[in-house]
């Protein structure tokens, strides 16, 4: 009856569609998305993620296409 509309967020100032990284723990597995900082070296706005369900909303919240 009520539908919430989903506003896709602005890509983060700095970043591209190209910065997106997929991340994994060595030690526990643990898989994180985010917006790769290559001057930082690690991942900005970074979410864990548990499969590709969260993946797919990781980039419809930006409003990317997977590739």
């Amino acid at each position: 009856m009520f539908k919430k509309n989903k506003q896709t967020l602005k890509i983060p100032d700095g970043f591209s569609p190209d910065s997106v990284r997929i991340e994994s723990s060595i030690c526990t597995g643990e898989t994180t998305i985010g917006f790769y900082d290559e001057a930082a070296r690690k991942l900005r706005y970074a979410e864990l993620v548990r499969g590709e369900d969260e993946i797919a909303a990781f980039y419809a919240k930006y409003g990317i296409e997977i590739r």
